[in-house]
């Protein structure tokens, strides 16, 4: 893995992505992971001796399910993004900026119009850093980052499936702060000081730590802890999760054809009862994303996922609740134009009574088809 490449809250199968993907992609940002390229001849021009680049995606998404929330709509079609990103790659003075419109699907969850999900969560400028870069093993970037809990990214076009999975749900996603990042040898390290679920409140400390066991193989461990609490609430900013700690280890096994990613996920959200936390809380769950490329445009990605909670608060479909999850995604890509559909399956158990989908919450399942469809320019 070139050490040049050392990235803001990449995920662990990104990293091997980028040292073993089939496509040509001078750009690492905004990282993404196969089988979706980025375009390996992005717009440039050169501004005082420097390489301003800029890419973006213009792509749309239709859906259709049963067992709707009472917000959400049984099919819909809109855009998943309407995006562009300008960056700076070279020199010890860096930038990124990505502005537009997205939705951001995850399961168990409604649909949200791209037309309404940035003013509810990141804005019109969800991304948005400047980064010096004194040597090629460490570097420091300071404004809107990408987080570094995960094994999945935020916007549909980074990942293998359309939509973002249960432990997703769980975790951060976007935050303002500092992240400082250093590589030696095989192993990389970033540490954060953020403002965790885009709270303004800058007192969440989060690390991303991966080794590269071998070629193919790479462990890593990503954490995430509230110093501060707060009770600061709004749709980015959950009272519970953001008052609390998550944790993952993730192992990533990328040979030949394959890519198969399992991964823990454990999160901790402790009484506070000025913010009406009134028991403390806990979800366990695990998760396996993988995906077989059968040729240079074909691929084949699926998800497993568990996920199960504890104590007397409600973070997941009613306290005590558990949820699971199956998805396959097949993917067409041909230069800069791809399409991809998508089929999955959500279930619940010891949901509470109202918590679960449908009308009335009281069904245990949803089943959802997807298709997503665009450019990346």
């Amino acid at each position: 893995m070139h050490q040049k490449r050392l990235l803001a809250g990449i995920t662990v199968s990104a990293w091997l992505a980028i040292a073993c993907a089939a496509h040509a992609d001078p750009l690492s940002t905004p990282a993404m992971t196969a089988p979706l390229a980025a375009n390996p001849k992005p717009i440039s021009f050169d501004v005082l001796g420097s390489k301003i680049y800029v890419s973006g995606q213009v792509t749309g998404i239709g859906l259709t399910q049963d067992h709707a929330f009472p917000a959400d709509k049984d099919s819909r079609v809109d855009f998943s993004n309407a995006q562009i990103e300008v960056q700076k790659t070279d020199g010890v003075f860096q930038f990124y900026v990505q502005a537009g419109a997205y939705s951001l699907p995850s399961l168990g969850t409604p649909y949200i119009k791209a037309t309404d999900f940035p003013d509810l969560t990141y804005h019109y400028v969800p991304t948005a850093y400047v980064k010096i870069v004194p040597s090629d093993t460490f570097n420091l970037q300071v404004g809107i980052l990408p987080t570094l809990i995960g094994a999945e990214y935020t916007f549909t076009f980074q990942n293998m499936n359309i939509a973002r999975g249960l432990l997703w749900n769980q975790e951060p996603a976007i935050s303002r702060g500092v992240q400082f990042n250093v590589v030696q040898g095989p192993l990389t390290a970033s540490v954060a000081l953020t403002d965790g679920y885009y709270s303004s409140r800058y007192s969440t400390v989060s690390t991303l730590i991966s080794y590269a066991v071998t070629k193919t193989d790479t462990l890593a461990f990503a954490g995430s802890v509230q110093v501060q609490k707060t009770s600061k609430s709004r749709f980015a900013t959950p009272v519970t999760l953001n008052n609390g700690q998550i944790f993952n280890l993730m192992w990533t096994h990328t040979e030949g054809a394959w890519m198969v990613e399992p991964y823990l996920q454990y999160g901790h959200v402790p009484k506070f009862t000025a913010a009406g936390i009134t028991d403390s809380a806990s979800t366990y769950g695990a998760a396996v994303l993988a995906r077989y490329t059968f040729n240079p445009v074909f691929s084949l990605a699926g998800r497993a996922e568990y996920i199960g909670s504890s104590g007397g608060t409600n973070l997941l479909y009613g306290p005590k609740s558990k949820a699971y999850s199956f998805t396959l995604t097949p993917t067409v890509q041909l230069k800069t134009f791809f399409i991809r559909g998508e089929l999955s399956y959500t279930g619940l158990d010891n949901a509470a009574p109202g918590s679960g989908f449908g009308k009335f919450g009281n069904k245990n399942s949803q089943t959802r088809a997807m298709i997503e469809t665009g450019f990346l320019f």
